[in-house]
């Protein structure tokens, strides 16, 4: 008798007992003691199998005489092959009861006789089915482009929840929006021109729907994904290409053709090395740089180098795609907005247009079945909007809207409306469901349990981007992300598709309608200047949609006032107050932010903006005007917005164009961390050789460079009483042994689990991972100050910090630190601090930081540190350059750091530390 141990007592074991268990996981990763004792069968969807199953949908739709004939065919054979196999048995049953001779037994001569005649008109039946089936197939072959497109996407779809867990996706949801496609799009009497309609619907239809539940930053690189995708689908895709494109150069090794200019980036280069190995078209690339110093100079100098041929012809030797390549080696800040115009090149404008939010359409797509999970971004509040739409459905908030804020507490509440909103019919909105997360698997049972609620219930629900947020719910839910659009274009004209002709008619006054497109001009460049980081704000502030309404409702209270009064003179000076200091001067708390938002109101609100002698614009160049239209209807408004660029230059916000390099540089960076994580895990690596030998490659090599660590009780002997500086190199040391630890015991385990002696972990998994996509693992980037590299700079980083380590234990305190490549800096300021002030007498909090911008270059030419303060070298200038022969701040150069040099490289001067007493 077998037993089960249910940890506190025996169960008696039925042999028939059989337990099975789900997981809505899409890869869900299983540990060694799960994987074996259990047997583990991918359940999830493939892509031949759903194109089989959209080809039926498909088919259905467009010829549903043909699939009910395939149908009823399919039946026939099935049931004339079981009556076969009855005859058969029948007949041999009949042999095997049969006594005396065979011959004489006419009943079994007669059932033979039948059973054989049966038989050839079964089979013939069979031969006429497989021809017609034949005929058939060849007619729904013709229909395979848009299952095929479809699949595709619907893979698309279901990757993006690697990027961000919100990203959740059901094959349910994937075919509402297929079955809407053929539905809607355009018919035509030729099978050919009815699968064009369909093929660029359903992609329009897929994109629309995913964009709604993306946040901006994401968006970009969904369009990137669904055109390579594509691509690859015709067979157009070279993998290797757009791994470099991807990753670079992985190398942890330096190329042994060094650079042959300063100017050209350090990772430019070696990313250069690799991509002329990729083939024989690249092979003389870098000989024609060499030698070809002033094109390329200019090129790479160049405000937009991709709007621009290469040097050389080598744009009429290279694809569009091949051309990002190049980018890549020498303009990173530029590749985000080639891959954009190659995007444009490949599907059309429209997949870099973004829709604008519906809430009437986000209506029309839910149903009482599907939720509606508004994922919020700062500052972004939904509700208005639905109490809007509910009001002018009939669902007027507290009636026939019931609403809350989820809290402690609050969960049997909710659960009380959502059971009264389904059974009458009531709209019903859960805002803030990131705040009871214990709450939300109640939520998922209990939408489960619903089966056939009210036509018109809906259930809305308002949740910040968390972990916790049920599967179950996300998968089929309608997601909506609530963030305003990147790019002063689409920002626009998101603040338009809100305001009716009806608003624009409720203020009579010539200036309301001009103002408005001032004001919304206003609101996107304050908002758009958030990206730029501390260029653009101070403080990143959350200027919203209400902001806007408020302000616009303001405008049309004294302009309407300045009518009926027959005033001449607009109150300028109480508009810009009210907008300027009240609505968004409200949230802004930095003096300095403050004045540039003053400024703004200054330089677009006034009687200027009607001068006909000097007609005023926003920003005027050779390419671009950005000016107020003629005074018209919305429609004359939203043409003018259709006509402005997607992609604008920071000179329209009032900023250098340099501005543009840093967030471009990380808005790339991370779309390349992003299409990574979407790729698949192919089984072999780049230049041959498996997956799992790379990374056992790249191991070793890591291995090889990770250094002793230091014995620090030796060193404490050594030392003795510490000075604040040495109990900083003792902290660094004990920071740095922790971390070699790690990386050590790490790979250690990475390669027992390459070779099979143990079990892959998910900590070991992640790190796998990680050296074959040549990023930082987890692991130890949690042991390291916050950093952006990949591993190959991170690699070099790392050895540089051990060599400052090595010298300061040494020889003593370095002549010049190197600020960076400390894990916690602060502390050794702060022990700079305590060492002058115990040597002066003077109080901790009457001492005082500065710094010296010095004339020196090179560290080298430092032969002593100063008595109290360091040498500090590795800073960067941002906004300004530096001008080492006055000393002073100068206005930078086109693409430049602050040194004056070439924007890729860093500024080599060296900065002064110093303390001084507070006056």
């Amino acid at each position: 008798m077998l037993y089960v141990d249910n940890s506190h007592e025996l169960y008696p074991n039925d042999t028939n007992f059989r337990l099975y268990l789900t997981s809505k996981l899409p890869n869900p990763h299983y540990g060694p003691d799960v994987s074996g004792k259990t047997m583990i069968i991918n359940n999830s969807v493939t892509k031949p199998g759903l194109q089989a199953q959209l080809l039926n949908v498909t088919v259905r739709h467009e010829r549903q005489d043909l699939e009910e004939q395939r149908e009823k065919l399919i039946q026939e054979m099935s049931e004339n092959k079981a009556l076969l196999k009855s005859l058969e048995d029948t007949l041999l049953q009949e042999l095997s009861n049969a006594t005396g001779n065979i011959l004489d037994n006419e009943p079994l001569i007669t059932t033979l006789e039948n059973t054989k005649a049966k038989a050839v008109e079964i089979s013939e039946k069979l031969e006429l089915a497989k021809v017609t089936a034949t005929e058939i197939e060849q007619v729904r072959t013709r229909y395979s482009p848009a299952a095929k497109r479809g699949a595709i996407l619907f893979f698309v779809m279901s990757s993006l929840s690697a990027v961000n867990n919100m990203y959740e996706y059901s094959l349910y949801s994937f075919l509402a929006v297929f079955r809407n496609t053929l539905e809607t799009s355009k018919r035509d009497p030729s099978l050919d021109g009815r699968l064009r309609n369909v093929l660029d619907a359903l992609m329009y239809d897929v994109y629309n729907y995913t964009c709604l539940g993306l946040f901006e930053k994401h968006k970009v690189m969904l369009s990137f994904q669904m055109t390579i995708k594509i691509a690859e689908g015709e067979k157009d895709l070279n993998h290797a290409q757009l791994d470099f494109l991807l990753k670079g150069n992985l190398s942890l090794e330096k190329s042994a053709r060094r650079k042959p200019y300063d100017w050209w980036p350090e990772q430019g280069w070696e990313d250069l090395m690799q991509l002329i190995t990729l083939a024989d078209k690249f092979a003389r690339l870098a000989g024609h740089v060499a030698v070809n110093e002033e094109e390329w100079h200019a090129w790479y100098d160049l405000e937009r180098p991709e709007e621009h041929p290469l040097p050389g012809g080598w744009s009429d030797q290279l694809s569009l795609f091949e051309h990002l390549l190049v980018l890549r080696c020498l303009r990173v800040d530029r590749v985000t907005v080639a891959l954009t115009r190659y995007v444009i090149s490949r599907i059309g404008e429209k997949y870099v247009t973004p829709p604008v939010l519906d809430y009437r359409q986000i209506h029309r797509q839910s149903t009482p079945l599907t939720p509606v999970v508004f994922i919020l971004s700062p500052g972004a509040d939904p509700a208005f909007d639905v109490f809007k739409l509910g009001e002018e459905m009939g669902f007027k908030a507290g009636a026939k809207l019931k609403y809350m804020a989820l809290g402690q507490g609050m969960g049997p509440k909710a659960a009380e409306f959502l059971e009264t909103g389904s059974t009458r019919g009531l709209w019903v909105m859960l805002q803030n469901c990131h705040l009871l997360p214990s709450w939300l698997k109640t939520l998922e049972k209990i939408l489960e349990k619903i089966e056939k609620p009210h036509k018109d219930f809906r259930l809305w629900l308002t949740t910040e981007p968390t972990p916790k947020f049920p599967l179950g719910v996300l998968q089929r839910s309608l997601k909506v992300v609530t963030e305003p659009p990147n790019g002063l274009k689409l920002n626009m004209r998101a603040s338009y598709s809100k305001i009716t002709e009806e608003s624009l008619s409720e203020c009579p006054h010539n200036a309301f309608r001009p103002l408005v497109y001032v004001l919304a001009f206003f609101h996107a460049v304050v908002q758009e200047r958030r990206k730029y980081g501390k260029l653009g704000w101070n403080v990143a502030y959350d200027f919203n949609e209400t902001d806007f309404r408020i302000s616009m409702a303001l405008i049309s209270t004294y302009l309407r006032k300045a009518y009926d009064n027959e005033d001449e003179i607009l109150p300028w000076g109480t508009l810009r107050y009210l907008i300027g200091e009240a609505m968004y001067g409200g949230r802004v708390s930095d003096s300095l932010d403050r004045r540039i938002l003053t400024t703004y109101l200054d330089e677009y609100f006034g009687d200027f903006l009607f001068d006909t002698f000097q007609p005023f614009h926003f920003f005027k160049s050779e390419t671009v005007d950005y000016k107020i239209p003629e005074t018209g209807p919305k429609e004359s408004y939203v043409g003018m917005i259709d006509l402005l660029p997607i992609v604008q230059t920071p000179e329209v916000f009032g900023l250098h164009p340099n501005a543009d390099i840093s967030y471009y540089t990380n808005a790339t960076k991370l779309i390349w961390r992003n299409l990574i994580d979407l790729q698949p895990r192919v089984g072999g690596a780049v230049g041959g050789g498996s997956r799992e030998d790379f990374i056992a490659g790249v191991a070793r090599d890591i291995q090889s460079k990770i250094p002793d660590p230091f014995d620090i009780p030796v060193l404490r002997k050594e030392i003795g009483i510490p000075t604040p500086i040495q109990v900083v190199l003792l902290q660094e040391l004990e920071r740095w042994n922790k971390l070699l630890q790690k990386m050590t015991s790490s790979l250690k385990d990475l390669q027992k689990a390459l070779s099979g002696e143990i079990g892959m972990s998910n900590e070991l998994d992640e790190l796998s991972r990680a050296l074959f996509n040549g990023q930082l693992p987890k692991l130890w980037r949690k042991l390291n100050p916050q950093t952006e590299k990949g591993l190959g700079a991170w690699m070099t980083w790392f050895q540089r910090r051990h060599l400052q380590y090595v010298d300061w234990v040494e020889n003593g305190e370095p002549k010049v630190i190197w600020l960076s490549g400390l894990h916690t800096p602060e502390t050794y300021i702060a022990a700079l601090v305590q060492t002058a002030c115990r040597d002066r007498g003077w109080p901790l909090d009457k001492s005082t930081l500065y710094t010296k911008v010095t004339q020196y270059t090179n560290p080298n030419d430092i032969k002593e540190k100063p008595r109290h303060g360091c040498y500090i070298q590795g800073l960067y200038l941002e906004g300004a350059s530096w001008n080492l022969e006055t000393g002073m701040l100068k206005r930078q150069g086109i693409f430049s750091t602050a040194g004056g040099h070439s924007w890729g490289q860093p500024a080599p001067l060296v900065t002064k530390l110093g303390l001084a007493p507070k006056c």
